[in-house]
């Protein structure tokens, strides 16, 4: 039983999953550390991906029996180092909803992983305002525009929501205290940049 299994014995990325949701609590800690080490070592098969494909699908199903917020970080920083892995392509924003809503949790780094994945999909998501007459077999433009403009929309309306005056005195987002309204600040202006004046 994977309850058994200490840092060590974790072989696949599976294991440590299991690990990081029913382990105790340095088990898990580790277990999550553990992720990128596998996901970067050389036993990467067809299996693997397979794994990574279905813990990515059912990652907020599962964030949703999390109760320990110790857990749900780990399980997060996790998700985000194989989230690029998805193979969801021709839908990117399938896990924006759980996404924005990471964003607004308490953890600090529970919403920095967030960004990460948020600002995983904007590159391939721009390539065609970035590089006019580029191809790309991931999306129509006219499909990428559309996730685009909604997740613009999203953002906009969870930063108007989190506003507060204190706010006004910072000049530059990196100087804005830790909170969400900085996390959604840095996913809109990673988006931003990389559409220049599209959305302005």
């Amino acid at each position: 039983m994977i309850e058994n299994k200490n840092n060590n014995e974790l072989s696949t990325i599976k294991d440590c999953f299991d690990l990081i949701l029913s382990g105790e609590k340095e088990e898990s800690r580790l277990a999550a550390r553990k992720v990128r080490k596998l996901l970067y070592g050389s036993n990467s098969g067809r299996d693997v991906y397979d794994d990574i494909k279905n813990i990515i699908n059912s990652a907020p199903a599962n964030y949703l029996i999390i109760s320990e917020e110790w857990r749900q970080e780990n399980f997060v920083s996790a998700v985000s180092v194989i989230y690029y892995l998805h193979n969801r392509e021709a839908e990117p924003d399938f896990l924006f909803p759980w996404l924005f809503h990471l964003l607004l949790h308490p953890k600090g780094n529970i919403r920095y992983a967030a960004v990460r994945m948020l600002t995983t999909e904007i590159g391939p998501l721009t390539v065609h305002l970035r590089f006019p007459g580029s191809k790309s077999d991931r999306l129509s433009p006219k499909k990428a525009e559309l996730v685009l403009r909604l997740l613009f929309l999203n953002l906009n309306s969870m930063l108007a929501s989190l506003w507060e005056p204190k706010y006004k005195k910072y000049k530059y987002v990196e100087s804005l205290p830790a909170c969400s309204y900085k996390s959604v600040l840095m996913v809109l202006v990673e988006l931003e940049d990389s559409c220049k004046k599209e959305f302005n």
